[in-house]
Parts: C-alpha cells; sequence; structure tokens
C-alpha cells in the first residue's frame, strides 16, 4: 500500500460549491485533512472550532480517522432555526383558517 488514502473536501456558500481533491496520509483525521487540502487558503472564514464537520452527511469531530475516498463536509451555521421556521409557518396557517372550509357534494 502506498500510505495515502484519497479524500474530497467539501465547502458550499449559497452561490458557489467548492470541492477540494487530495492525497493525504493513511491515519489523517479530518482536522488534518482540511488542513492540506488547501480549503481553509480560499475560505478564511472556516473555523474548525465552531464549524460542524462531516463525512458523507453523517456528523464527525476533527479528530476522526478517514478511510479512503471520505468525503469531509463543512457546514456553515443556518442562517435560521428551522423549528422557528415551522412554528412560524404554522401560526401562519392557523390565521388563514386553512382547511377549515365545509365541504359540499354536488350530485
Amino acid at each position: 500500500m502506498s500510505g495515502k488514502i484519497n479524500i474530497e473536501a467539501v465547502y458550499a456558500l449559497p452561490d458557489e460549491q467548492t470541492l477540494f481533491r487530495q492525497s493525504v496520509p493513511e491515519g489523517a483525521t479530518v482536522a488534518e485533512a482540511i488542513q492540506l487540502c488547501g480549503i481553509l487558503e480560499k475560505y478564511p472564514e472556516i473555523d474548525l472550532a465552531a464549524n460542524k464537520l462531516g463525512v458523507f452527511g453523517k456528523l464527525a469531530k476533527a479528530d476522526t480517522m478517514l478511510r479512503d475516498r471520505d468525503r469531509i463536509e463543512i457546514y456553515r451555521p443556518l442562517i435560521a432555526d428551522p423549528k422557528e421556521v415551522r412554528r412560524k409557518r404554522a401560526e401562519e396557517g392557523k390565521t388563514m383558517k386553512k382547511g377549515s372550509g365545509e365541504a359540499t357534494a354536488e350530485i
């Protein structure tokens, strides 16, 4: 074995997504791979202590060891709390009285 594994790191902004491909040493962690791939130079706003990280859509810690062909995802903070958005939408639905009309059937 060559002692290297191939990984991808992805980061998405509202209007652009960037994918970095990199060979890293076997046994590399998520944080080490992020440092090696150059994504932090392109996006200095990424803070590994604050941004959540994932591997193939599952949350992962910075010290998670990678396997060949893993894809690291760097998540941005949410702008709006999804629970709050759903609650507001439900409130709006009540005031609009959706679905409260009487059903009529023509024969």
